[in-house]
């Protein structure tokens, strides 16, 4: 179908702003402008039941997280939601996606820990990697203090942080835990090589990032090519896929990120592993960050997927 009106009207006026490329700025700069776009973007934040930012004391040292307590489960011991944020592994952070886990946390009926892990240049692959794995770690060792049931874990993110997700899914299975009942994976980047048709085709148009960004962020992330063909970088290029947990996968008819995402679902379901692969037609690249219709709809499946998986 075509654009959505609502996320035609957003392109429009992203265009109108006429930012700068982001291959031909800083991460600092890049930082700053993504900051001041949430800014304008977020309305009044959803109310949970509370908001606490604590230090993650982890085996790679402390990590800031945030953790949301949903309304109306006062006097329960609810599943836990271990969320890590987009932004290419540049850019993001807790304020960025905070009304993102504050909808998750209410929608789910569990507590969300929100994990601020170390971005890029500053700290390349496998920072993220082991700093999320360290921070899903302490997330069960601390199930007690926190109030949840380590019994009935998720991981989940959005674009780089659903790369972060399905990577800890992988890792965690591979290292014997910690035991990962679900993986929600929003819009996802799973395939570092770039050669599919969305990537190539949708660069630079609907809100996409171009080519020359798409290097831009990569160059940050790794250290060399060849880490690209990595599969904890690119777990698409995982060549065993069995034994994961089940999966909700979110994609967007006019994400470059579409293609990697569904195949990613396929390979999932040939490997013997429940997955639902839900795309949202004429919506884009981080479509439930905006106050668009489809995106409260999302939300609400991706909720009734979460709450049916850590019930």
């Amino acid at each position: 179908m075509a654009l959505h009106p609502q996320v035609q009207a957003h392109l429009e006026r992203l265009a109108a702003v006429n930012f700068a490329g982001l291959h031909t700025v800083s991460p600092e700069q890049a930082r700053a402008g993504a900051r001041r776009l949430t800014a304008a973007s977020v309305g009044v934040p959803e109310r949970v039941e509370e908001v606490t930012d604590r230090i993650a004391e982890t085996a790679v040292g402390p990590l800031a997280v945030r953790i949301y307590r949903p309304l109306g489960v006062r006097e329960e011991v609810p599943g836990v939601v271990v969320f890590f944020h987009g932004g290419g592994f540049v850019l993001g952070d807790l304020d960025s996606h905070d009304a993102l886990a504050r909808a998750l946390a209410n929608g789910a009926g569990s507590v969300v820990v929100s994990v601020d892990y170390p971005l890029s240049p500053e700290a390349k692959y496998p920072a993220a990697v082991d700093a999320g794995f360290a921070a899903t770690s302490w997330v069960v060792d601390n199930a007690a203090d926190l109030g949840v049931d380590a019994g009935r874990l998720a991981v989940a993110g959005d674009s780089a942080g659903g790369n972060l997700a399905a990577v800890l899914a992988l890792k965690a299975r591979d290292a014997g835990g910690p035991a990962i009942a679900f993986q929600l994976l929003i819009y996802p980047d799973l395939d570092f090589r770039r050669t599919n048709f969305t990537i190539t085709e949708y660069a630079g148009k609907y809100g996409n990032v171009s080519r020359e960004a798409q290097e831009w962020f990569m160059d940050h992330y790794l250290t060399t090519a060849e880490q690209r063909l990595d599969p904890r970088v690119s777990p698409l290029l995982e060549p065993d896929l069995a034994g994961l947990p089940p999966a909700f996968i979110v994609t967007a008819e006019y994400d470059a990120l579409r293609d990697e995402g569904e195949a990613y679902g396929r390979r999932l379901a040939d490997a013997g592993v429940p997955a639902t692969v839900r795309r949202y037609d004429g919506m884009i690249h981080e479509f439930l960050r905006h106050p668009f219709d489809d995106a409260k709809n999302a939300v609400g499946d991706i909720t009734e997927a979460l709450r049916e998986a850590l019930r």
